[in-house]
């Protein structure tokens, strides 16, 4: 059994887990944290990280590096993803995280990503299914996680992965590039769906999205979407992890969040205070995909790149 920290800093939050792993089978979590930092507050715009954004990102990271230390991590890995590839001063960050965490951050590719993504998000899924009494999903399986600045797009099975692709189209970018009402316009919503329509076309192109038997969707975005659908009285992982959601609920939600004032989802008991602003883009890019992809359900998985982060530290 190994003890690991993995650390998954992406555009809009940044996300602890310390956990133990075997040499085979399920871990377990001794801690998982979310905090939403923003660190790709203005960068699709500018190219660059702002100091008051690295400076969230520090303020949590260091709550983090100490909640490893006292739980006895004996490996910490952080990732960094959309946000701090895309900055032109991506240096200023990387000193930042090598001062606070005592090694620097990996800033991972998309492809990396995409992998870890898939690692993560399917190694419990079986065992999902078996909780809902439900058959397990059958492969191979499309994982697409929506981030805040990009969305990964991967096609495997047990074998590994056998294509991916990573698209700068995510809840933070979007919202900051259209949707700049409350609530949006249809112009605004229009625009939006281009932007994903022209990416997932990249996708395509990539990815045979055809062979996929089933969708995996991850992070945020997904879960809260599932949690509004399965009308959770607060947030449940255990209840939304495994749960698949019909492309018509998906329709039906993200319709809901887009024509909502932000008041009217910040009420919202299932929503966390940092994705009130970004959810509208998040849910309209899983729309967009399984409408674009004639995908029928979502297999919604609480488990992600963060979980692949922990089990590729551990098992390497």
């Amino acid at each position: 059994m190994t003890r690991v920290a993995a650390i998954d800093c992406g555009t809009n939050s940044i996300r602890l887990l310390v956990a133990d792993v075997p040499p085979a089978g399920a871990h377990t979590d001794l801690v998982r944290s979310m905090e939403v930092v923003r660190l790709g507050q203005g960068v699709d715009a500018t190219g660059r990280l702002a100091p008051e954004a690295i400076e969230r990102t520090r303020a949590a990271l260091a709550r983090y590096a100490e909640t490893a230390r006292e739980l006895g991590a004996t490996a910490v890995r952080m990732a960094a993803t959309s946000a701090s590839r895309d900055a032109a001063n991506r240096a200023d960050f990387e000193q930042m995280v090598l001062a606070t965490l005592g090694r620097p951050p990996d800033v991972i590719t998309g492809r990396e990503e995409a992998e870890l993504s898939f690692l993560g998000a399917t190694a419990s899924l079986a065992a999902a299914a078996a909780a809902h009494g439900a058959p397990p999903p059958r492969p191979p399986f499309l994982v697409v996680d929506i981030g805040g600045g990009s969305t990964e797009f991967v096609l495997g099975d047990a074998a590994g992965v056998r294509a991916a692709r990573s698209v700068d189209i995510g809840c933070v970018r979007l919202t900051e590039r259209h949707l700049h009402d409350d609530p949006p316009t249809a112009d605004q919503i229009r625009r939006a769906e281009d932007d994903i329509r022209a990416a997932l076309a990249d996708v395509a192109a990539a990815v045979p999205v055809t062979e996929a038997g089933s969708l995996v969707g991850v992070a945020g975005s997904v879960t809260t979407v599932a949690a509004i659908a399965l009308g959770l009285p607060k947030y449940d992982p255990q209840a939304i992890h495994g749960s698949r959601i019909p492309v018509a609920t998906v329709r039906r939600v993200t319709a809901d969040l887009l024509a909502a004032t932000r008041e009217h989802r910040a009420a919202m008991p299932v929503m966390h205070p940092g994705r009130v602003d970004v959810i509208g883009a998040g849910a309209l890019i899983l729309r967009v995909l399984m409408d674009g992809f004639g995908l029928p359900e979502v297999v919604v998985s609480e488990h992600d790149i963060l979980d692949g982060i922990a089990l590729r530290l551990a098992r390497g």
